[in-house]
């Protein structure tokens, strides 16, 4: 679900690893190094879907990797709040609205929405509970490239 595929070019001038996500459009990184780029790629995701969050725009969901793509899981916090956020759009709930839901103020739901705010999993959890969301997790081994 928000696990990007991105593409990683080298920048033949500067030999750094430049990052691009077709999903995200405003998503950029780079990094001296693969890995460098791709641990830089997480924190450009994360950024981006802030800027969606910012703009009210629903967060994309990620296509399927193509070839020579690499894949980017982002923090299961951050995609618990993207998911809030398009449950949010998709049904039409205002933050007052969900505000009233939770017992709590606007300012509490605006950090919630705040993918770079450190909010309790169990908040989120019931809020997307509270817009008929369940949470499926699942753990995987990681495939090594």
């Amino acid at each position: 679900m928000f696990n990007y595929p991105v593409r990683v070019e080298r920048d033949e001038t500067t030999g750094a690893f430049v990052v691009s996500c077709r999903d995200l459009p405003l998503m950029n990184s780079v990094g001296d190094s693969l890995d460098d780029a791709l641990l830089q790629s997480v924190d450009a995701i994360v950024v981006a879907i802030a800027i969606e969050v910012d703009e009210r725009r629903p967060i994309p969901l990620a296509s399927a990797p193509q070839e020579g793509e690499h894949v980017i899981s982002l923090p299961v916090l951050v995609a618990m709040k993207a998911a809030l956020h398009n449950a949010m759009i998709e049904t039409g709930t205002r933050k007052a609205d969900l505000a009233r839901k939770l017992g709590q103020k606007g300012p509490q739901i605006d950090r919630l929405l705040d993918v770079e705010h450190s909010s309790k999993v169990e908040t989120v959890e019931l809020a997307l509970h509270q817009l008929n969301r369940q949470i499926d997790l699942s753990i995987s081994q990681q495939s090594r490239v």
